[in-house]
């Protein structure tokens, strides 16, 4: 039984099913998703439906499907002109700022679904959980003597781009969906250095986009922060996983 967590999958449907064959993910896994399923790739709802017929997935909240909620549930009525009427300038504004960020392919699946797909799609989007608190116990020593060593009870914060305006003294709960679903991660923050073993585990920021990153478009760890966004969409870039219990990570180009 093992806890694995991917994130910013972005359609990339050929990619994601790789990655589960190459993490052998079986029925009694967990696999915890950190958000931006949707968008950009070119099969954001086929990952969806992937991802609805999976017991052991967790999927958490990003900025792409907030975005897309909205706006697929104006797109599941009727057009008349009632409706027409009651576009607001809001809504206008969503479309215009979901189109800017790469909607196009998940509105072009979205509309080959019948109607009652369409709404378990959306129910399943809006079902999805804001953050995930996870504790689990190490099966190896990953970081050597400066790390949780076998056997060590570690605790995972699961968000989809970090803690905005952060401080070590708020609740989890303090936080702002914009801070936890928008604001990028400031990478040279420590995250709770007083908590012994805790760790934030985000997507949200590519990190070929990380300054301080030695390896661009790897999993990047430090000061408490594990960023697993490796640019799925990008021309060149990995969707990768990494398990908990063993700290391996899983890579697909």
């Amino acid at each position: 039984m093992a806890t694995y967590v991917v994130s910013d999958i972005h359609g990339m449907y050929d990619k994601f099913i790789k990655l589960l064959h190459k993490i052998g993910l079986n029925d009694d896994d967990t696999l915890y998703v950190l958000g931006d399923v949707l968008d950009r790739g070119p099969n954001p709802i086929k990952v969806l439906q992937k991802l609805m017929e999976m017991p052991n997935v967790v999927p958490i909240v990003g900025n792409h499907e907030l975005m897309a909620i909205e706006c697929l549930d104006f797109l599941c009525k009727e057009i008349t002109p009632e409706t027409i009427e009651d576009i607001s300038t809001q809504m206008i504004n969503n479309f215009v700022n979901w189109d800017y960020n790469g909607s196009a392919t998940t509105i072009a699946e979205f509309a080959e679904l019948d109607k009652d797909m369409k709404k378990e799609v959306l129910d399943f989007i809006k079902d999805f959980s804001l953050y995930e608190e996870v504790e689990v116990t190490k099966t190896k020593a990953p970081h050597g003597t400066h790390g949780p060593k076998k056997g060590d009870k570690v605790t995972y914060l699961l968000v989809h781009a970090g803690l905005g305006h952060y401080s070590p003294t708020k609740e989890i709960d303090d936080y702002t969906l914009d801070d936890i679903i928008w604001e990028r991660a400031d990478y040279d923050i420590p995250y709770y250095p007083d908590r012994k073993n805790f760790y934030v585990i985000n997507g949200h920021t590519p990190t070929q986009l990380i300054e301080t990153n030695p390896k661009p478009g790897f999993i990047y760890r430090e000061y408490n922060h594990i960023a697993i966004d490796c640019g799925a969409c990008f021309k060149e870039g990995r969707l990768a996983a990494i398990c908990l219990e063993t700290d391996k990570e899983y890579y697909v180009s």
